[in-house]
Parts: structure tokens; sequence; C-alpha cells
């Protein structure tokens, strides 16, 4: 497949860079990211994703739009309050990029419907906003097979791991198992660090459909992040033997548990 000479003009600055160039930037037409929420950090990730020529994006969230969202939810606007997230930020994406193809799924993810939803993409985006459900993804990607990418934030922090089943630690590698209790957050985030997550989310699902080398990934590496203090370090992570997800590797492909 060429480029046209409209994505030429539209894709330029990605074209000239050594690492992505006209195969690059194929790959990426041709690529498929499935984004799990619409939130504050599926808002920029989706953006970017639409923003970079990902051939489709796809949109899961089974919530509406919320005065609170606004503050950080960037794909939504005031006019779209009591409208599926999934409605507003397929119209938001269309407009940034009518060639992306965005596949809107206004449910939420469970045991039962992710095998058929994860079928259709290549890269999932974890920018859900509890335990479970980070739980349930990792155990559905690993199950399938899907890389992924964790991210997560809190009042002023934020985090992200990359995921590439069978080969890496995954998300209970490093968390074990969801909170016996999950409290609603007292405050926070701030926006702005949703921002800078989602956009390492859509950078490191970028670098996946490029198929870039683990070490050019945060693959076996923690990013932390703190807007508080403005400071950024990776943590080195394992595979962990007693990993209920990957810990056994001839049952690598088991059947995802249920959602909690």
């Amino acid at each position: 497949m060429s480029l046209t000479f409209a994505q030429r003009a539209r894709y330029a600055r990605q074209l000239s860079l050594p690492q992505i160039g006209e195969a690059g930037q194929r790959r990426l037409l041709e690529g498929r990211v499935l984004v799990i929420g619409a939130g504050g950090l599926g808002s920029p990730a989706a953006f970017y994703l639409a923003a970079a020529g990902v051939g489709r994006v796809g949109i899961m969230d089974g919530d509406i739009v919320e005065p609170s969202n606004l503050q950080r939810q960037i794909l939504h606007r005031a006019a779209d309050l009591g409208r599926p997230k999934v409605e507003s930020a397929a119209e938001a994406l269309h407009a940034l990029n009518p060639e992306t193809e965005v596949r809107p799924t206004a449910e939420r993810l469970t045991a039962e419907n992710g095998p058929r939803v994860l079928a259709d993409y290549d890269v999932v985006v974890d920018a859900t906003d509890s335990f479970a459900s980070k739980f349930l993804i990792a155990d559905l990607c690993h199950a399938t097979g899907k890389p992924y990418v964790h991210g997560g934030v809190a009042q002023f922090y934020g985090q992200v791991l990359t995921v590439r089943p069978g080969r890496s630690a995954c998300y209970r590698c490093v968390f074990e198992q969801p909170p016996a209790r999950e409290e609603e957050p007292v405050s926070g985030p701030l926006g702005a660090v949703s921002g800078v997550i989602g956009c390492v989310q859509a950078t490191e699902a970028i670098k996946l459909l490029l198929d870039s080398a683990d070490g050019d990934m945060l693959v076996n590496r923690l990013f932390v992040y703190d807007a508080g203090r403005l400071t950024a370090r990776c943590v080195s992570v394992a595979r962990r033997a007693g990993c209920l997800t990957c810990g056994h590797e001839d049952e690598r492909y088991e059947k995802p548990r249920k959602e909690p």
C-alpha cells in the first residue's frame, strides 16, 4: 500500500522519523488499537492514536458524560453532557482524522464479551479506573495473546506498564490481586496528569504496532510519574512464578476468570 499525497502531507513529521518512515506509517495505517475507557486516560490516548493515523481505534465504555468528567476527559464537551461517552468520543476522533475507523462499543468489558471484542484488535490500551477492570483486562489479554498498555492515575501520580503476554511481567505479576474492597477515590486526579499518562500509553501502543524492541518500551519496567515533584522514573519488574495469570507457562492461554 502506497501512501497518498494527502497522507504524506498529514503524517510528514512522522515520516521524517527514522524509527517510523513510510514502512512504519503503513503499519500504523493498518494497525488496530482498542482503548478500554473513554475517560481521563482514554481521551488523550485515543486522540493521539487517531492523530498518528492508526487505522482502527476502538472505544469501549458504558458510561455517559457527566459534569465532573470535563475537568480531564478532553474528548467530551459541555454540549455532550448526558450522551454516551463512546458517541461523543467517536465524533471528536472522526473530526480529527476522518481516515481513522472509529468503532464505539457502548458496553462494559466482561469475561463473556471480552474475547469477541478483543479479536478485532492488535493492541489494547487499559484506560479504566477500577482494579476489577484492570485485572480482568490483564487476564483477557493473556488468554488471547494480545499485548496491552496499562495506565493508572491518582491525585498527582501516574503509572504505565506495557505487557507482552507470555514473555514479560504482566499486571498481576506486579500488583498480584485486587484489594478486598475497592474504595472511591477521595481526591483528584489532576486533569493534566491524566493527559501525561494517556499520552505515554498512546506512545507505547504506537511502538507495539511498529514492533519496537522490548528494551525500547516499558516492557518489564513500570513508569512512575509524580506531577507534584515533577519527577519520573522507571522501576524494573519481572515475571512472578506464582502469578495467577502468567506464572505457569503451560497454562498461558487459559480461559479468563469472570469479572469480580
